[in-house]
């Protein structure tokens, strides 16, 4: 496997050109703010989708858990590609689907991929941005109640604006792959 660090930097050069805009912007959360992150781009992309998930295997490297998952649809691709990661790096974790809202037919179920898993199993969430921490918690509880055990929580960008704090108060450790200074400025480095 390559050097992390150079796959990192391949990870934030891929993510500034595909994925990161400064302007004005008004998040979900209905902030203002002076940049926009909007990482599906990015984990849509081949290589990017492939460089998204080492890194997020090498952030739960050390976590004893079965799986990752997420709230459908940002978290889609981010599963995916850790999935596939973890199975060619001979560390196979499962991927769960958290839905928005319950199946209007046959189960009714929220959580999606749960025959992979036992209760109890311990899973980290993924989760493309963190900014309040509101949308990643929905989709621990979720998972909860489906009755696994949240080991962590994983994020490409925390935007550093109380995501992280709401998220321990909860419980939850927040492990990122960037922060919006670390992005820039592994991204600008040695740039073509």
């Amino acid at each position: 496997m390559e050097n992390i660090d150079s796959i990192k930097q391949r990870l934030a050069q891929l993510l500034l050109k595909l994925s990161y805009r400064e302007g004005d912007f008004v998040l979900a959360s209905g902030k203002k703010s002076d940049y926009y992150f909007d990482c599906r781009v990015t984990a849509l992309h081949a290589e990017g989708s492939w460089l998204i998930g080492q890194m997020f295997n090498h952030l739960l490297r050390d976590m004893p858990i079965q799986g990752v998952g997420g709230m459908t649809m940002g978290a889609d691709p981010l599963v995916t590609a850790t999935t596939m990661a973890s199975f060619e790096q001979k560390r196979p974790l499962h991927g769960l689907l958290v839905r928005k809202e319950a199946k209007d037919h046959g189960t009714g179920q929220f959580v999606e991929g749960l025959g992979n898993f036992q209760p109890n199993d311990k899973v980290a969430v993924l989760e493309d941005v963190v900014t309040t921490g509101g949308s990643v918690l929905k989709a621990c509880d979720r998972l909860r109640g489906a009755g696994l055990e949240i080991s962590c929580v994983c994020a490409i960008l925390d935007r550093e604006e109380g995501g992280r704090e709401l998220l321990s108060a909860k419980g939850y450790e927040l492990r990122s792959v960037f922060t919006r200074k670390e992005l820039l400025s592994y991204g600008r480095q040695n740039r073509n």
